[in-house]
């Protein structure tokens, strides 16, 4: 039991302002392995508050940004040696197997601090321009407190994404954990305080939608930074566009795999269980559309089968496991939701289904449905979960059709033995990451969606525009 009495505000752990609290319940055990209290709409005054002086009157936004990149470059340090500690923290409260928490859940978000301590060493806030009159310097600010509202699925990655660059910025944040996954936030926070950062700069209140709302429109913000469902995307933007206020928006997928009749489906299947299955489905870039020509449809309905029918189900802190349990039980309910949908729609059930692999936690069968058609639900809402759809095309411009008739265009990917022709189709899909043969993020590259997908870009130097006002200061002489 990880019990947690207080929250991380102005550099100090505090009292909250009331008595409820959050269990943090295990997915496969379904037994409560954690407690944090449930901040109120009080404490979030009182974290912007400290997020508001320590950038309106703290040393953080007046460092350089070759000083502050020092002093992430330290925290970075200890995330590297306390890695593995985060991965099996994060797979105890949500349920990733083990494998991917090695993998992503703590290595990327330490590949996302290196790579913003090393872009801010030689970072410059200004820059000379010739003007009409005489030379034009344009200056780089941070954009002020930053509301930072985060998901369960990948909370480290995610928060990361926001953090790494807000601080290089020069930027103080509030962070809203999501109530599922609050234990991760406070192990970083002990992290934040070892390496120095200034009291105020980083501020966690674990909370639910109704105090994150409150986070979102308080006056002392001047950012939002959102991953997370696009109907709370939707309410976040209006809120934000109401008061004028910045906001980045990374929200849901419903991604297509195109797989062309030259691949080699041995070894795209290697691949594609990652790209399609990675922490239990629960991705928002999961390639969960696999797109076969009728040539190979049955082939391919086979090998996708194959492919999941291989991964071990079971407890996730198991490095076997491939397939953990669900975050929550109404994730569970809501996944069999379309399962069942799909075999209403006449979606045919070629694995998986409605029985249950385990009796205790949150799981449900890895589902793969062929006969799908791409104005099925299964086919154009984010399920959250292992259950893939293989739908069939005609030929390479109907599999782009396809893969762009979504309302979401998150990530993609397409599968050929020749990448230059992959290439080619790359180009042609409307999506803000894609992968030939592959799918991966970096954290030197943007991050984002077209569509419903989402607002802005997250990592790369584009990550760190989102978080910097740009002020043009012109002269005589």
């Amino acid at each position: 039991m990880r019990q947690h009495d207080t929250l991380f505000i102005g550099g100090e752990w505090v009292a909250p302002a009331g008595t409820g609290t959050i269990e943090v319940i295990s997915p496969h055990t379904e037994e409560v392995v954690g407690r944090v209290p449930d901040s109120t709409a009080a404490d979030v005054d009182r974290a912007v508050a400290a997020a508001r002086e320590a950038f309106d009157h703290g040393p953080w936004p007046r460092m350089t940004f070759a000083e502050r990149a020092e002093v992430i470059a330290r925290l970075a340090a200890i995330y590297n040696e306390r890695q593995s500690e985060m991965a099996q923290l994060i797979t105890e409260e949500m349920g990733s197997p083990i494998t991917f928490s090695n993998l992503a859940q703590a290595p990327q978000p330490l590949e996302m601090l290196n790579f913003y301590a090393e872009l801010g060493r030689t970072f410059e806030q200004e820059e000379q321009r010739p003007g009409l009159f005489g030379p034009v310097t344009v200056r780089r600010e941070p954009v002020g407190v930053v509301a930072a509202v985060v998901p369960w699925n990948v909370p480290q990655f995610v928060t990361m994404t926001k953090l790494a660059p807000a601080l290089l910025a020069g930027c103080t944040v509030v962070l809203k954990p999501a109530p599922e996954t609050p234990l991760d936030a406070y192990l970083l926070a002990e992290w934040v305080v070892e390496a120095g950062i200034p009291a105020g700069v980083l501020n966690i209140v674990p909370a639910g939608r109704e105090v994150g709302e409150h986070l979102v429109s308080h006056p002392g913000v001047d950012k939002v930074a959102f991953t997370g469902s696009t109907a709370a995307g939707r309410r976040i933007a209006s809120i934000c566009g109401e008061q004028l206020k910045r906001v980045s928006l990374e929200l849901g997928g419903k991604s297509a795999a195109i797989i062309l009749d030259d691949a080699d489906l041995a070894s795209s299947m290697g691949f594609l269980s990652m790209a399609s299955l990675m922490n239990n489905g629960q991705a928002c870039v999961a390639q969960t559309r696999i797109l076969a020509s009728r040539n190979r449809y049955d082939e391919v309905v086979d090998a996708v089968a194959g492919m999941v029918a291989s991964q071990q189900v079971g407890d996730p802190a198991d490095p076997t496991t491939g397939i953990g349990p669900l975050v929550a039980k109404r994730q569970q309910e809501r996944v069999e939701g379309y399962i069942r949908i799909g075999m209403d729609e006449g979606a045919k059930v070629v694995l998986g289904g409605l029985d249950r692999p385990q009796d205790r936690g949150w799981y449900v069968a890895p589902t793969v449905f062929s006969g799908v058609t791409n104005d099925m639900r299964i086919a154009r809402e984010e399920i959250f979960g292992p259950v893939l759809a293989v739908i069939p095309y005609e030929d390479e411009a109907d599999a782009v059709r396809i893969a762009n008739d979504s309302d979401y265009g998150l990530a993609g990917t397409v599968w050929t033995a020749d990448t230059e022709h992959g290439m080619d189709i790359a180009r042609q899909v409307r999506t803000g990451t894609y992968g030939v043969n592959c799918y991966m993020l970096g954290a030197n590259t943007p991050f984002g969606g077209f569509k419903a997908s989402g607002i802005g870009r997250e990592l790369g130097p584009e990550g760190l525009s989102g978080y910097l006002e740009y002020k043009s200061i012109a002269r005589l002489g």
